[in-house]
């Protein structure tokens, strides 16, 4: 298997995560700190591993 499509995966993997936390609590649309760092800390490395995967496949 390509580590390329490894990588788009795990970026696959890690957006999804950061997706869950940002709306982990539907009923009270205020977010804490933690939750927001959190969140854009794993949106991060999904858009690097996303970007290496794409870069590793071309």
């Amino acid at each position: 298997m390509n580590s390329g499509l490894i990588l788009l995966v795990f970026g696959g993997f890690l957006l999804g995560g950061a997706w869950s936390i940002w709306s982990v609590d539907e009923d009270d649309p205020r977010r804490s700190t933690p939750q927001v760092v959190f969140a854009v800390v794993l949106l991060l490395a999904a858009l690097l591993a996303s970007a290496a995967g794409v870069l590793r496949l071309v």
